[in-house]
């Protein structure tokens, strides 16, 4: 009878161990197990000091059509729930215009373009007259133009406004490539001549969108009142060719124009993207989507300087002539320094 007790507690511890030991592997198997994708990552953003403005040849691509505008974006979406372990990341602030004062920053203009739409032709009409200008007139040489590229602003053939955003539409007509440079009016930093978009320091942040367009470019930029270029310097983001990712460029007080800090974004124009340039006294930051990519604090420029959202063609080889699309611009904000 001890004999069989004794076998049977054996038999017992047996079992235990068995089942402990297949416990175990079921429990570091399920820690192998994934716990959801997370968002893609962008590389890391450099800051580089440039010598040239380096020529790009436009990537191959089939010439691309004109597409409708899309719907405005919502401000905002509650994420799907998602059985994961991780927490779900926030609803993104940036998705909406910023309203108010920041620390350090008066805000002194916002647009959402919720005025009402304006057909090509006929932009800033009444409905955004008060606080627009069209920019440069219908046959104005562009940056290459005024290098003997066939590349002019036409903002009566390109701006109109659809769906709450400023919409550009680049586009080739009888082998002129064509772009516009409207401009937000806001309070006037110089006078000497006197303007409506001046600023001397400032942070403007533009949530933006683009079709990807090889040969059409931003140069979204602070351009000096004086003119006095490149000795005053200049400031651009976002910067790049319409099929490939954009920049940040500082270009330095300096006798020459390429003498420049260019801080790259690793993002590409055809997905939504809130771009902000922080101009303070010795230093210009730029930021995408909330983080800083670097700034450039070497003879940043310190005279008053006035925006302009330059929508340009050939800097890097012109466009093909049925390559056509739009530029979207859901909402800007402006701040001037306190």
């Amino acid at each position: 009878m001890k004999r069989r007790r004794a076998a049977l507690r054996h038999v017992s511890v047996l079992a235990t161990v068995v089942m402990l030991t297949a416990c175990g592997s079921v429990a570091k198997e399920a820690q192998r197990l994934p716990l959801g994708e997370l968002p893609p990552v962008d590389g890391p953003a450099t800051t580089a000091p440039i010598t040239a403005a380096p020529a790009t040849t436009a990537p191959s691509v089939k010439p691309l059509r004109g597409t409708a505008a899309p719907a405005k974006p919502p401000a905002s979406a509650v994420p799907p729930a998602v059985p994961s372990v991780r927490a779900v990341p926030p609803i993104n602030p940036l998705t909406k215009l910023p309203v108010g004062d920041l620390p350090g920053w008066k805000q002194v203009f916002r647009e959402d373009f919720t005025s009402g739409d304006v057909p090509i032709g006929a932009f800033p009409g009444p409905a955004y007259e008060a606080n627009w200008s069209a920019g440069y007139k219908d046959g104005t040489p562009d940056t290459a133009g005024q290098k003997g590229k066939k590349s002019r602003y036409y903002p009566s053939k390109v701006l109109s406004v659809k769906n709450g955003m400023l919409d550009w539409f680049l586009h080739t007509e009888n082998g002129i490539s064509m772009g516009a440079a409207p401009t937000p009016k806001i309070p006037n930093a110089t006078w000497n001549p006197p303007r409506a978009n001046s600023l001397l320091y400032g942070r403007i942040s533009v949530r933006f969108k683009a079709d990807a367009l090889p040969g059409f470019k931003t140069a979204w930029l602070l351009w000096p009142d004086s003119r006095a270029w490149p000795k005053e310097g200049e400031i651009d983001y976002p910067e790049g060719d319409l099929a490939t990712s954009f920049y940040g460029a500082v270009h330095r007080r300096s006798n020459s124009p390429t003498d420049s800090d260019l801080i790259r974004s690793h993002a590409m124009f055809t997905t939504w993207h809130v771009a902000t340039m922080e101009w303070s006294p010795g230093k210009v930051e730029f930021f995408l989507d909330g983080v800083s990519l670097g700034a450039g604090t070497t003879r940043v420029p310190n005279t008053p300087m006035h925006y302009i959202l330059q929508t340009e063609s050939c800097l890097t080889g012109c466009p093909a002539p049925a390559t056509a699309g739009h530029v979207y611009l859901d909402w800007i904000a402006i701040w001037t320094k306190r």
